[in-house]
């Protein structure tokens, strides 16, 4: 980052993160000798100080935001895994065609297995990191919705008065609001690792075949229309009348 000046205005202000939590403020910053910016080090909310990248924080004018450290690897990952496939491929492509010769062909594919692997790796932890964040947040919304029923019950009975309810309420939803946005982005960057090391996001999307419109079903026993009930005709038998001399 670029020295500027106006950074300096938000030593002293609050650091919140993605999703409006107030997690710290800002202390001092780390600089270079040619003035450039660094790190910051910031006092989070325990008391403790840590020394976090200038690419770690979001600035605007007096405004800091921390950004997510896991959803920012899951984006890298996201995006470099099915690139090096690609660039994988192709460079297979290119030596069955005889463009490249064999022994190119594989140095770079050794190249490209290896980093490919290495990036699977990273990824698999990164899951595991995001599983257990998805965890801490599940825990973080049944504890805010106990303290939501527990709020509503003490209102109930007079124990707790119309404006601080309201108040309290209020607060309680917000913060149920923004773990469950947490909780949501961090299902879906999961999600997305996942279905790339199972190979579904590198596979080549499958053509959409329309079914047939079905064809209009026979009436059954129960619809089809009743058969007139007609008496069947009579059955004339004629008889030849002969003598007993015939007999």
């Amino acid at each position: 980052m670029s020295t500027n000046s106006n950074l300096f205005l938000s030593i002293g202000k609050p650091v919140k993160d993605e999703y409006g939590r107030v997690i710290g403020k800002v202390a001092s910053f780390a600089m270079s000798p040619n003035g450039k910016f660094e790190a910051a080090f910031i006092e989070f909310n325990d008391g403790h100080f840590s020394k976090q990248p200038m690419e770690d924080l979001k600035f605007n004018g007096a405004e800091v935001t921390f950004i997510s450290k896991l959803k920012a690897q899951a984006s890298i990952l996201t995006d470099q895994i099915p690139l090096i496939w690609r660039k994988d491929q192709a460079l297979k492509d290119l030596a069955e065609k005889k463009k490249i010769s064999p022994d190119i062909y594989q140095e770079l594919h050794s190249s490209f297995d290896s980093i490919l692997s290495q990036l699977k790796k990273d990824a698999q932890v990164l899951i595991d990191e995001l599983a257990l964040e998805i965890e801490r947040c599940d825990e973080a919304i049944k504890s805010l919705s106990y303290a939501i029923v527990n709020l509503e019950l003490e209102h109930e009975i007079g124990q707790v008065n119309e404006e601080s309810y309201k108040s309290a309420f209020a607060m309680l939803q917000e913060s149920l609001k923004r773990i469950n946005a947490e909780k949501s982005e961090n299902v879906q960057a999961k999600n997305k690792l996942s279905n790339i090391l199972l190979g579904d996001a590198l596979k080549p999307e499958p053509k959409i075949i329309m079914p047939a419109p079905p064809a209009p079903a026979a009436p059954s026993a129960a619809t089809a229309p009743e058969k007139s009930e007609l008496p069947e005709p009579p059955v004339v038998v004629y008889v030849k009348e002969v003598g007993k001399a015939g007999i």
